[in-house]
């Protein structure tokens, strides 16, 4: 169905209007998944934005996709047990980047620059190593190499099976606090409840499932061999993700160039006026430097 942008984003958060199509798409051996395209300029490059955890695609993105599509085609994509992502029993950040792939491929898009913001990050990067023919560049916004150290991911890791087993027992209780953390901060009204309607289809266990893997991964082994163009976002105020580490992921990357945004773990929605403007000049970095031998 055919949206016209006047959905729980956009309606009163001043955000410019743009047409978009909503599909509920059928992949191959994986399961249904929904997504959001809007076309953009003819013959323009594709974009597929990768969403945190525990958001959806439309609640991470919605106030970048006006000014991404005046460039770009623009794939938004929901992960697994996320809003109305595929359902699975077994979440893995692998699976995700390779139904980003499965997405593209639905769509007929041969290659396209990998965006992906905190959780997102890890599924962009591995877009591109288990699909390296596929992706052009990578836009690596709010995440790291890894987001905890060595000697506490496994004191940590170790409640979640517990408490997965718990959400499966009472997803109702378990959902609600998922998205009261996500809408804190928010007044209550009409926003707010747009906001919650929005998570409502999310799979707590899988949401659960997903912040273990997060926790467990690390790319610092191998994140040195990323050959495409790569632009890292950064929220120099961000208290999830330090700064520090975002800033030593880039430091990692051959070649990749730095932005800049005053802001914290919610810099795209917070903080939007300076984070959507960043982003669109770090994808059309990454889209030039493609064209251009993968480098720049």
């Amino acid at each position: 169905m055919t949206d016209s942008a006047q959905d729980f984003e956009t309606r009163g958060s001043g955000v410019e209007q743009v047409s978009w199509t909503d599909h509920d798409v059928e992949l191959p051996g994986r399961g249904s998944t929904s997504i959001r395209v809007a076309q953009g300029p003819p013959d323009a490059p594709t974009v597929v934005l990768l969403h945190g955890l525990a958001a959806t695609g439309r609640l991470n993105w919605f106030t970048a996709l006006p000014a991404l599509s005046e460039r770009f085609r623009v794939v938004i994509v929901d992960h697994r047990g996320h809003g109305r992502g595929i359902r699975t029993d077994h979440f893995r950040l692998v699976d995700c980047a390779d139904d980003a792939v499965a997405v593209a491929d639905h769509l007929g898009i041969e290659s396209f620059i990998a965006v992906g913001y905190s959780m997102g990050g890890p599924i962009a990067k591995l877009c591109w190593s288990r699909h390296r023919d596929r992706v052009r560049g990578l836009v690596l916004c709010a995440t790291a190499n890894h987001f905890l150290r060595p000697e506490a991911q496994g004191v940590v890791s170790a409640v979640f099976p517990g408490m997965v087993v718990a959400a499966r027992a009472m997803p109702r209780f378990f959902l609600d606090r998922i998205i009261d953390g996500m809408t804190r901060g928010l007044p209550a009204g009409d926003r707010r409840d747009r906001v919650r309607c929005e998570m409502a289809p999310s799979d707590p266990a899988t949401v659960l499932q997903a912040a273990r893997a997060v926790i467990r991964f690390s790319s610092r082994d191998w994140v040195a061999g990323i050959d495409v163009p790569t632009a890292v976002v950064i929220t120099t105020q961000d208290q999830l993700v330090p700064p520090r580490r975002q800033y030593r992921m880039a430091a990692s990357i051959p070649g990749a160039r730095i932005f800049e945004v005053t802001g914290d773990h919610l810099a795209c929605v917070r903080a939007a006026g300076q984070f959507v403007p960043a982003l669109v000049e770090a994808c059309g970095y990454v889209d030039a430097c493609s064209l251009v031998d993968h480098h720049c």
